[in-house]
């Protein structure tokens, strides 16, 4: 009674089921050159090479032959044949009778129970194994990636640096290269390597909103399409720019004569720049609201809110100061009139 799996691997190596470690290691070193994808380019070599580094990992280790054998009904039993016994007449009263053969010792029996239980684990074995060759997609990477206020209403390229894993060149993935430990991988099967994406951030992104680059993720294995990358948006908050739902809060600084004359000054958007007319004696902290210039999200447009704050140089010449000291003397406005103390 034998229990067969699908495939020989003594024959797969060519090697003789009495063959020794040594004869295995040297029959798979001689077809692995052969059949290794870098050098046999025809298409079926890949499998070729699959079912010998699978037979080389069988056969090279003891306990998986010695299942692999029970399994497949190589019994390699010594039988003794016994000699009979002549019969010898004595001057004893009673003969010697002849020895009855002995029954052959349990122990050199062939165990067909537990080459059931190994045949049963070695089905779940093969299953999982079967699993493991399946196509499987690579993992997801998930990484940050902060922003300025500036490339929310701009838009932006960004390249960003990713650590991924990919199937090991040298061995294919299998782990061995050569009868030995793959030295590339570690016999491993993957390696890692890190990689520069360019990234583009479209207009409007919200603070934590989640990007896909598809694709660009860990290899896929055995086949199995790549993972993808998720970049993770975060928006810079000490800045002049905040967002509330779909409207931009800016805050514009600008110089005392803009402020006095009513200037025309200019304001970043989503479409380049746009024009904002101060009006004359615009105070510090005055609000402009530019209707349609905010964020565009499901068919619905938001306004971008200006706040202005007059702000002085801190290098003025001569001349500006002299200006000032005229502008002094002109002035007869008391702007803190109102102001009282304690109040």
């Amino acid at each position: 009674m034998a229990f067969n799996t699908t495939k020989n691997y003594y024959e797969i190596l060519e090697v003789s089921t009495g063959s020794t470690i040594i004869e295995i290691k040297s029959a798979y070193r001689k077809l692995a050159r052969k059949y290794h994808p870098d050098i046999n380019k025809s298409p079926e070599a890949i499998e070729i090479f699959k079912e010998i580094t699978k037979a080389y990992e069988i056969l090279s280790d003891e306990k998986e032959r010695r299942n692999y054998d029970i399994l497949n009904g190589i019994f390699k039993e010594e039988v003794k044949e016994e000699k009979e016994q002549p019969n010898v007449n004595t001057n004893n009263s009673t003969a010697s009778k002849p020895k009855k053969p002995q029954k052959q010792s349990q122990n050199n029996k062939p165990d067909f129970f537990k080459a059931f239980k190994i045949w049963s684990a070695k089905l779940k074995k093969n299953k999982r194994t079967k699993e493991l060759h399946k196509p499987k997609k690579g993992e997801n990477i998930t990484t940050e990636v902060v922003i300025t206020p500036d490339e929310v209403i701009t838009g932006s390229k960004r390249i960003i640096n990713i650590r991924t894993t990919k199937q090991c060149p040298k061995c294919n993935g299998h782990r061995f290269a050569n009868g030995d430990k793959c030295p590339q991988c570690n016999g491993t099967g993957m390696i890692t390597e890190a990689k520069k994406i360019t990234v583009s951030i479209p207009k409007g992104v919200r603070h934590g909103a989640k990007l896909r680059l598809k694709g660009e993720g860990a290899s896929g294995i055995n086949g199995g399409a790549n993972g993808d990358v998720f970049l993770i948006i975060r928006i810079e908050t000490k800045t002049q720019v905040h967002y509330d739902k779909l409207n931009i809060y800016y805050n514009v600084p600008i110089t005392p004569f803009e402020a006095a004359l009513g200037e025309e000054i200019s304001i970043p958007s989503f479409d380049g720049t746009i024009k904002l007319k101060l009006p004359k004696n615009t105070c510090s902290g005055q609000k402009f609201r530019i209707a349609g210039q905010g964020i565009k999200k499901g068919g619905k447009i938001g306004d971008l809110i200006v706040t202005v704050s007059i702000e002085f140089s801190h290098n003025l010449s001569d001349d500006e100061i002299r200006l000032y000291q005229q502008l002094k003397n002109l002035s007869h406005d008391d702007v803190r009139k109102s102001f009282g103390y304690g109040s």
